[in-house]
């Protein structure tokens, strides 16, 4: 099987897991550790089109796990993150990573925020090097190990 099939397969079972577990995931921590895991994945390469900031705030609109948070909330969240890595990409992704780590007291919250940012960074097709780096980042913060998701 090529990587980028296994890739898909493991993205695919990740969104079906945090699918399973969404009326769990309902916490603040939850709530902005994700948005910030969003913002981070759209900014990984140091840059966010127009189109990415769209195409990533529709996939949060649209994900079934994030629909029992409101939608604008969420949206906001995003953006302020967004907005903190396109002012300064360095200094803002300490700030994006803090967030992030707000979700390491529930593990379980915690592996999902890693699973959403895996979803979001393969939903273009491309889960590329600088994605799979800010998410190994992001593991760090959380205290996972990054080989749990193949990272």
């Amino acid at each position: 099987m090529a990587l980028w099939d296994r890739f898909k397969e493991s993205a695919s079972q990740m969104q079906t897991q945090l699918t399973a577990k969404k009326n769990d995931l309902k916490s603040g921590a939850f709530r902005d550790a994700s948005m910030a895991m969003c913002a981070l994945v759209a900014a990984a390469d140091g840059t966010v089109d127009a189109s990415e900031r769209q195409r990533v705030a529709q996939l949060i609109a649209t994900n079934e796990v994030l629909q029992n948070l409101p939608a604008d909330d969420l949206r906001r969240r995003f953006e302020a993150n967004l907005d903190k890595l396109t002012a300064d990409f360095a200094f803002g992704k300490v700030g994006v990573l803090q967030e992030i780590a707000k979700a390491k007291k529930k593990p379980a919250e915690a592996r999902a925020v890693v699973q959403i940012g895996i979803v979001i960074g393969g939903a273009d097709g491309d889960f590329d090097k600088d994605e799979q780096a800010v998410v190994r980042e992001a593991c760090y913060a959380l205290d996972l190990s990054p080989h749990e998701f193949d990272l």
